[in-house]
């Protein structure tokens, strides 16, 4: 998510904004007490996956995204990701992106909100996904996501954020049947003036419906992230989507999302990509 450079007003916290920064644990917790192939989670989707692509597979997705609050709305596109299973239970992982912030200019949200539309390179993305522990009849897969974000991005137009800033999550996935669930949380750590650490954490569950399509609901919750960013205070956000297989196509899909808050903060998200797979067993 691009963030925008200008200050916010704080807020007072509310009976929503406190259980906006419980539903990260309350969400770990479901999955954990919730009751085989692999299918990979993530995009187009704010909940991740422990499944890193296979060893000498590839997987490349074109996308956009929307994110944002009535203060500003932030877009990331054209962004390019590219994620190479290098070794075993091991993925590598990179995103190019472009993107714009565009404050309201709103004075209510002043003197967050304000100043002049950008568009241009953000911060890169890079990061490793590792399998601690792979699925199994009772056993969930478990591992870890961590993203490193370069400063890339232009600082002082809103761009980026500066500095060096990281998202260390724990996630959880178990198939069964044309079910899957996933979830986690984690910690995003910005070591930078205007932004603070906070948690976030996910819940999923997505059904297959025969070849072609998959659909799927969530839940996404995150704290305050400071008042440097359009996101001032905690939200949740129920968000829906999926992925279409095109036909003769097996590895190219189409993956779409929308969400919107339900509680906490007035907050809403949006998702829409092309995704290519092949690897050494392909032609």
């Amino acid at each position: 998510m691009n963030r925008s450079m200008m200050l916010s007003p704080a807020a007072p916290e509310t009976h929503f904004h406190r259980l906006a920064t419980r539903a990260p644990f309350m969400c770990l917790l479901l999955l954990t007490v919730a009751v085989s192939s692999l299918y990979a989670q993530g995009p187009p989707f704010q909940t991740d996956d422990p499944v890193p692509v296979e060893l000498h597979h590839y997987e490349f997705y074109i996308f956009g995204t929307m994110a944002g609050t009535p203060a500003e709305i932030d877009s990331t596109g054209p962004a390019f990701e590219f994620n190479w299973g290098a070794i075993p239970r091991v993925q590598l992982h990179v995103i190019a992106p472009w993107g714009s912030i565009n404050p309201s200019n709103n004075p209510i949200y002043a003197p967050g909100g304000t100043g002049p539309s950008a568009f241009g390179y953000t911060d890169m993305e890079l990061g490793a996904k590792i399998a601690f522990i792979k699925e199994s009849k009772y056993i969930p897969q478990i591992g870890t996501f961590t993203m490193f974000e370069m400063p890339t991005g232009n600082y002082d137009k809103g761009l980026g954020v500066g500095k060096v800033w990281y998202k260390v999550p724990l996630w959880l996935q178990k198939n069964f049947g044309h079910w899957l669930l996933d979830g986690g949380g984690g910690e995003v750590v910005v070591p930078q003036t205007g932004y603070r650490n906070f948690p976030y954490g996910a819940f999923l569950l997505k059904y297959t419906f025969g070849e072609r399509l998959e659909l799927g609901g969530e839940v996404f919750s995150h704290g305050r992230e400071g008042y440097a960013t359009p996101q001032t205070q905690a939200s949740t956000m129920i968000d829906i989507g999926g992925y279409y297989h095109f036909k003769h196509h097996p590895g190219e899909q189409f993956l779409f999302c929308y969400g919107h808050s339900v509680a906490g903060q007035t907050e809403q998200y949006a998702y829409a990509g092309m995704y290519w797979t092949w690897g050494k067993d392909n032609k």
